[in-house]
């Protein structure tokens, strides 16, 4: 019965269905004849389904049970052809032919096996030669370069391919691209990095022979060396490696079954560990501890908090949380120091805070900070000041990973009293270290009292009596901060008694200082991010364009810090941040009980921030904030890209500056920032991008596939009038350029909202909302929505065309020209109730309503000759003879 049930599912091209009936007659059938025959039949099944190696497995089942069976070998033939196994399908064929030699379906087959087989042959052949001869001359010192360079090219190309990587695999190539890295020729390593690259590529039986072959610890040196190039080529053949073992990246390689792969955790855990190795060796380059670094960030850390398995990052605290501590307290002005880059210490912070980050309760979180605390305790000694520096740097270090942890760390025994007394230290390094501890502590205000209360007089002596400019620039950046605790200019000025300006000169002169080392002049970056919360900083600010410039290049750096404190700065000088409203009742209250109001600063008011607003764009921020947001993940925060978008928000104000943001990359950079992030920063991009889209041409501002990832945020922007008139404009925008976006904006259920903004109170949203339905009537889809039985859509779009509002009329009517043009159906859905609006529109004064209206009902006497003698019955025939004899406008 079951068997009788798959074959009338297979008929029926059910395939699903045929291959459950087929699977329960095998569990219950004992029969090994009526067997064959469902394994038979089931790989028919998967046949259609394309699922060919499942396919080949059941015809082999038929034929263990009957080795003539045709049906069977011709089916496991097709299967195996499809897997790519052309010798073993040709075999199969070959019986076929043998028992019934006349079949021409059986003759032609094999005829087909025969010339791809000999055609793989020559394939496989000459790409053998290729590679031959590409190590021939790779290897032969010899060759020209020219002939070197085109080689190592190709050789990566054929890497890349599967069926190449496979040739290279197999002919000794593994052996022959050590030889390559072992030339220690910078070009030649590139290129044997990078075709082993290729090859690793979805194929996890061959990454894990590549890496036993090479060894990882062979892997971390090339990794560890002094040359960018090398040391990225590494990481991503490593990164591949990993990908593979942990089944990321799998790609489906037809006719190529994997070898059995034993555990990857072992190999896995092994890889971990010697990167954790790398991170305090001092024979790794500063270059490759980052790259460590990134690729244990990358890796460890869970990238779905769903899934409850950490044991990864575990392992890391237990085996190496010391290790990136090391990497943390690390002072570059100190001899022993390990070889750094600018963002190494940075790095590894954001690898402590992703570690912790991922823990699952407390037990684990408070097992990370016992590490952190008896490590960083059995470096704090009294009696060896640079032993307790390193301690100090490592808490600072903590402070810009984990805050909450950094916090609990302050207030273990001791360490803010070493934190003041390096503060009043005569050596530098000491000063250094204390000041930016501190800086660091103070951004909760919590600990920003203790500090003030014991630190701030310190800092002042340090500013004014240092001539080192590093410490001279942490010292007055902790003032800064300190100051701006409470968060207002208003505290700020009070705090820096009137010199809020004389301080952010200073900064200025730092940043523009090109013979500073650029970890210093970060320090002026976050500096100004403070002082620009006053008025005629940022004024004074974006009237410098050297500093704008010298600010503009930082930001092109990968540092955290910088990214956020030229964020920060940004959102100050164009006012994008959020101010509460002041109520007039409640002013007059306060100012009655002699209580501060602060008062709005006259260079606060709009007409300076627009031209602030105006300079900026004209010194090029659009490109630095394009360059901003393509930063790694780990670098550019979500507070980072919230800010980010503020910054675009306002500059996107004037409808006359979007096409020089557009220009510069503008719509490009919005739409990750919409995408990803904060809720309000996803707003305010997604707001940005529907003021670009309203105006600009969408194959210029969003070209290639990029403009179809705007819809959703358009579609999702509904919060206020504004934001949802202007997302209106854009979609009626879009609407209009192709029916593949018209498609795109009904598969973002857009039509719904778009269909109750028609009906809105506001009159702009109403009118936008109808011009958008205007534009997408043209599609299928939203017609067959407006044709189909027991809805009012056609009635609510005619009632519009009756609106007082032209704009409104214009738009409606012309939707109603097109439905009436594509869809004969609803023509006759037209009652004589709205005739009289029809009549109407054709006697609007305005001719473009005029237009529509004629159109409308040139439609409805086309369609069906019932409804023409009805029209011609009513005063219409009158109104189109009075217009046929006035006089023709073009």
């Amino acid at each position: 019965q079951l068997k009788e049930e798959g074959n009338k599912y297979f008929q029926a091209s059910n395939y699903e269905k045929a291959v459950q009936s087929y699977t329960q007659a095998i569990k219950l059938n004992k029969d090994k004849a009526l067997q064959a025959v469902l394994y038979r039949n089931r790989a028919a099944c998967f046949l259609k389904k394309e699922e060919y190696a499942k396919a080949a497995s059941d015809a082999s089942r038929a034929i263990d049970i009957n080795a003539s069976d045709i049906k069977a070998l011709y089916r496991r033939s097709q299967a195996l052809e499809k897997l790519g196994k052309l010798d073993q399908a040709f075999k199969d064929a070959q019986k076929c032919a043998t028992i019934e030699p006349r079949n021409k379906n059986f003759q032609e087959t094999l005829r087909r096996l025969g010339a791809d087989i000999q055609e793989k042959l020559r394939v496989q052949f000459s790409t053998d030669l290729r590679v031959q001869k590409m190590f021939e001359i790779l290897l032969d010192e010899n060759s020209e370069k020219e002939k070197r360079e085109k080689a190592a090219n190709n050789l990566i190309v054929l890497g890349r391919e599967e069926a190449g990587a496979e040739r290279i695999f197999q002919n000794n190539g593994v052996s022959l691209l050590l030889q390559l890295i072992e030339t220690k020729n910078a070009e030649l390593i590139l290129a044997a990095v990078r075709t082993l690259s290729g090859m690793c590529t979805g194929h996890k039986a061959r990454a894990t022979a590549i890496l036993h072959y090479l060894g990882v610890d062979n892997i971390c040196m090339w990794m560890s060396v002094d040359n960018e190039e090398i040391s990225l080529a590494v990481c991503n053949l490593l990164q591949t490696i990993t990908d593979c073992l942990l089944g990321q990246g799998k790609e489906e390689h037809r006719g190529k079954e994997e070898a059995v792969v034993l555990d990857t955790k072992k190999d896995l855990r092994m890889i971990t560990m010697r990167l954790l190795d790398m991170l305090v060796s001092k024979k790794v380059s500063g270059q490759g501890r980052d790259r460590a670094l990134n690729l244990l960030n990358k890796n460890i850390p869970r990238k779905d908090l769903k899934d409850h398995d950490n044991s990864r990052t575990i392992f890391v605290i237990d085996n190496g949380l010391k290790k990136i501590l090391k990497v943390v307290g690390q002072i570059p002005e100190m001899p022993d120091c390990l070889p750094l880059t600018e963002n190494t210490q940075l790095t590894a912070s954001v690898l402590l805070n992703k570690l912790y980050d991922d823990l699952r309760c407390d037990p684990e979180r408070d097992n990370y900070r016992v590490i952190c605390e008896e490590y960083i305790k059995s470096k704090i000694d009294p009696q060896d000041m640079d032993k307790t520096l390193h301690a100090i740097q490592m808490v600072s270090g903590v402070l810009q990973g984990p805050f909450d942890l950094g916090n609990k760390l302050l207030g273990m025994k001791g360490v803010m009293e070493m934190m003041v007394a390096l503060c009043g230290s005569e050596r530098e390094i000491d000063q250094l270290v204390a000041v930016e501890a501190l800086i660091h502590a103070s951004t909760k205000l919590s600990r920003a009292t203790f500090i003030i209360s014991n630190g701030v007089t310190l800092l002042k002596e340090i500013y004014k009596k240092t001539k080192n400019e590093k410490i001279k620039i942490r010292a007055l950046v902790g003032l800064c901060k300190l100051g701006s605790a409470g968060g207002t200019d208003y505290g700020l000025r009070q705090f820096a008694e009137g010199s809020t300006e004389k301080l952010a000169k200073q900064c200025r002169k730092w940043l523009c200082n090109t013979s500073i080392d650029a970890r210093t002049r970060k320090w002026a970056v976050e500096g100004l991010a403070y002082l620009t919360l006053d008025a005629d900083v940022k004024d004074d600010f974006v009237e410098d364009e050297p500093a704008l410039q010298a600010m503009f290049d930082l930001a092109k750096t990968s540092d955290k810090t910088i990214l956020y404190s030229v964020a920060s700065a940004l959102v100050n000088c164009t006012n994008s941040y959020d101010t509460k409203e002041l109520v007039p009742e409640l002013v007059q209250l306060a100012k009655f009980s002699k209580q501060h109001v602060p008062e709005e600063h006259p260079k606060d008011k709009k007409d300076f921030v627009v031209k602030r607003v105006k300079r900026l764009l004209k010194a090029g921020v659009v490109s630095a904030l394009a360059c901003m947001v393509r930063a790694d993940s780990a670098i550019l925060t979500d507070q980072s890209k919230e800010l980010i978008a503020r910054v675009f928000l306002a500059l996107c104000e004037d409808p006359k500056d979007r096409g020089t943001i557009v220009a510069q990359g503008g719509g490009k950079a919005l739409i990750p920032l919409a995408v990803e992030g904060t809720e309000v920063g996803k707003i305010k991009a997604s707001h940005a991008l529907a003021k670009i889209a309203a105006i600009s041409n969408p194959d210029m501002a969003f070209p290639g596939e990029r403009v179809y990832e705007v819809v959703r945020p358009l579609v999702s922007l509904q919060r206020d009038g504004l934001q949802n008139y202007e997302a209106l404009l854009g979609l009626t925008n879009f609407s209009g350029r192709s029916d593949k976006l018209r498609m795109k904006i009904v598969k973002e259920r857009a039509l719904p909202d778009i269909e109750n903004y028609m009906f809105e109170n506001h009159d702009q949203l109403r009118q936008a909302a109808t011009e958008c339905m205007c534009n997408l009537v043209v599609n299928k889809e939203v017609q067959e929505r407006v044709v189909a039985d027991g809805n009012d859509r056609l009635k609510l779009v005619v009632l519009l065309c009756g609106e007082d509002d032209e704009k409104v009329q214009v738009a409606a009517a012309g939707a109603l020209a097109m439905l009436t043009a594509a869809q004969k159906k609803l023509c006759s859905k037209m009652t004589e109730v709205w005739l009289e609006i029809l009549q109407r529109l054709c006697l609007h004064d305005n001719m473009e309503v005029q237009h529509r209206g004629l159109v409308i009902a040139f439609n409805l006497i086309s369609a069906d000759k019932d409804l023409a003698k009805k029209l011609v019955e009513t005063e219409l025939l009158e109104i189109l003879t009075y217009i046929a004899k006035q006089e023709d406008d073009p």
